[in-house]
């Protein structure tokens, strides 16, 4: 008996799929085809809003968008430079005393103001003292001794026209005089030397100004010359304010410094919202710091009341000149492809592309030079978004009113049977 014809193995065929309808094939190929109607509308509305000016569709009164705008005109307008600077007193003392001791008395207060030879410490004078009495009893003694040679002297030359003396002794006493007032001379030195001393014990003011913390207290020993100091004094009325320019305003400087003009300086605070003081341009320095390009400049201000601090960092404004320009605002004046351009406002409120040429500018304002009249409008603000012909409306104008539709003046007429118009129908009386 035959054995049995074992069936083959299908695990390893590829599973058959059903083979889709055309009906199916059909709704794949509309879905796609309004995917890509659809990409393409809203293509075309994106590339349609980009091109619309700021301020988005128009509205029924024909404004595109609101701006601000500013009028060019005609002003003295100064030329500033703008730099940050520092104040810089006039002179610094540190209090060294110039001899050793005890400190015995300080007579200010940290902080005060103090006047140029104001008494303000004093060491232990009694060493000091007893001293300048050794000097001065040693040129005593010696003034006496040269008085008695000289006396001898004259005595000896009396007596050598006499032939009654040996010349050699003339000439022993003569140079013992000459010894003595040599003496005597070193005596004088001394002594004055013992005052310098003395005075030294009296720590004064060499300048006005104010006084800062004190370093050592009364009692404690101080020796000469010691690198802490008791004090510091700051002068601060003048004082001055370091600031830098740039190389090319030199030659402007020198100009206006050649013609004998002083040139203001103001001082303003941290956040320019006010003036400090006000003092005039001093010098420039002889060399270009090469790693900014600038030079650095000096201004000295009276600091009555002093609101200037020495070391303190202010805004230096410096007025080099003055000239009557024809000016907009700053915001006015943009940047193109052809340069710097401002949007004119027509009267019939579209604008205009305006290349100008632009010179001298201030914080607010900037000087035009060519391409702009006086009076006429340019937009300051929101004009990102603008172009040529675009049409805006003011800050200040009243919007426009949009007439609704089927409306035929102010109102319009209303529809037949709309409440108020002429198919109203009328209540019969009861």
């Amino acid at each position: 008996m035959s054995s049995p014809i074992p069936e083959p193995a299908t695990d390893h065929l590829p599973a058959i799929r059903p083979v889709p309808s055309r009906r199916r094939r059909w709704l794949g190929s509309l879905v796609a085809l309004a995917l890509v109607l659809g990409l393409a509308v809203g293509g075309w509305y994106l590339i349609k809003r980009s091109g619309e000016p700021a301020g988005g569709r128009p509205n029924f009164g024909g404004a595109s968008s609101t701006v601000g705008h500013a009028a060019a005109r005609r002003m003295q307008m100064p030329i500033v430079i703008d730099a940050l600077g520092t104040v810089t007193p006039l002179a610094t003392i540190t209090l060294k005393p110039q001899v050793g001791g005890v400190l015995t008395e300080v007579l200010y207060t940290e902080g005060q103001s103090v006047a140029k030879g104001q008494l303000l410490a004093r060491i232990d004078p009694r060493p000091y003292e007893q001293a300048l009495m050794q000097a001065q009893g040693t040129r005593v003694r010696d003034e006496a001794q040269l008085e008695a040679a000289r006396v001898t002297l004259s005595r000896y030359r009396t007596l050598l026209t006499q032939d009654s003396i040996a010349r050699q002794d003339v000439d022993t006493q003569a140079a013992l005089v000459k010894q003595l007032e040599g003496a005597v001379i070193t005596d004088r030195a001394a002594e004055a030397a013992a005052k310098l001393n003395l005075d030294y014990t009296r720590i004064t003011a060499p300048v006005a100004g104010r006084i800062g913390l004190r370093t050592v207290d009364p009692g404690n020993n101080v020796a000469a010359n010691a690198s802490t100091g008791i004090a510091v004094i700051t002068q601060m009325n003048p004082i001055d304010v370091q600031f830098a320019v740039p190389q090319d305003r030199v030659p402007d400087i020198q100009a206006q410094l050649a013609k004998g003009e002083a040139l203001q300086v103001k001082a303003l605070d941290r956040v320019r919202s006010a003036v400090l003081d006000t003092g005039v341009f001093s010098t420039l320095d002889n060399v270009v710091d090469t790693s900014t390009g600038t030079v650095r400049a000096k201004a000295r201000f009276a600091n009555n009341g002093t609101p200037l601090f020495p070391n303190q960092f202010v805004n230096v404004q410096m007025v080099l000149r003055t000239v009557d320009a024809l000016v907009v605002p700053v915001t006015a004046v943009r940047i193109g492809p052809n340069g710097n351009f401002v949007y004119v406002v027509n009267e019939d409120r579209t604008v205009s592309v305006r290349n100008v040429k632009r010179g001298d500018a201030t914080v607010d304002v900037v000087a035009i030079l060519d391409g702009l009249t006086a009076g006429e409008d340019v937009v300051t603000e929101g004009g990102d978004r603008l172009k040529d012909g675009a049409r805006v409306a003011l800050q200040g104008d009243k919007p426009a009113t949009a007439p609704r539709p089927g409306a035929s003046g102010p109102r319009g007429p209303r529809a037949p049977g709309s409440p108020g118009g002429e198919g109203r129908r009328q209540r019969p009386p009861q």
